[in-house]
C-alpha cells in the first residue's frame, strides 16, 4: 500500500477483540504482535502497533481512529486501509458515517463475491489503490498449516521461524 499510494507509512494495528470474531479463536495479543513485528521489521515504512491493547473491547475502528487522532494530532494524519471485500459491508460498521466524514479510506483490491454498496462508489475520500492482488489470507495460512501443508514459502522467514518455534496452528 505504501508503494502504490500516497501513504507515507502503514501501521498494522493488532486488534485484541474484533466485534466480528470470538476471542477464543485468537492467539495471545503479544504473540500476534510479535509475528507482525517479525513480518515488517525490515521495512521502515511498515510499523506494528499495540495501540488497541489498552482500549476498551471489543475494538471498534472509530474508537481507535479517535484515540490515534487525540494521541498524535500534530504529528500524523490518519487514514484507514481496508480490503475491497470489507468495503462491501462497511455500512454495518459502528459510526461508519463519521469515519467517512473525517478520514480517508484506502481500498486494496480483492477478488470476492458481491458488489460495493452504491453509497460508497465515487466518493472523493475513498481511494481505490491499483496494487497487485495477493490472495493469501491469515485464515488460509492457519488452516493449511493445521493440515500439515508446507506454508513456509508464503511467509517471511522470521514469521515462519517464530510460528514454528511456538508451535502455533498445528493440530
Amino acid at each position: 500500500m505504501v508503494e502504490f499510494s500516497d501513504l507515507d507509512e502503514v501501521w498494522f494495528v493488532i486488534t485484541p477483540q474484533s466485534p466480528f470474531k470470538t476471542k477464543k479463536t485468537l492467539l495471545n495479543n503479544n504473540h500476534r504482535y510479535q509475528m507482525v513485528f517479525e513480518a515488517v521489521k525490515e521495512f521502515s515504512k511498515l510499523k506494528p502497533s499495540k495501540i488497541e491493547f489498552d482500549l476498551p473491547q471489543p475494538n471498534y475502528t472509530i474508537h481507535t481512529l479517535v484515540h490515534l487522532r487525540e494521541k498524535y494530532d500534530d504529528d500524523y494524519q490518519f487514514s484507514l486501509i481496508m480490503g475491497e471485500d470489507n468495503l462491501k459491508s462497511f455500512h454495518k460498521w459502528k459510526n461508519y458515517e463519521t469515519i467517512l466524514e473525517e478520514y480517508s479510506l484506502y481500498v486494496y483490491p480483492r477478488i470476492s463475491e458481491g458488489k460495493v454498496v452504491s453509497q460508497f462508489q465515487n466518493l472523493s475520500q475513498i481511494h481505490y489503490v491499483d496494487a497487485p492482488i495477493m490472495e493469501i489470507s491469515s485464515t488460509f495460512i492457519r488452516k493449511q498449516h493445521a493440515q500439515g501443508k508446507n506454508i513456509r514459502p508464503l511467509l517471511p522467514e522470521a514469521v515462519w521461524k517464530y510460528m514454528d518455534e511456538m508451535n502455533f496452528y498445528k493440530t
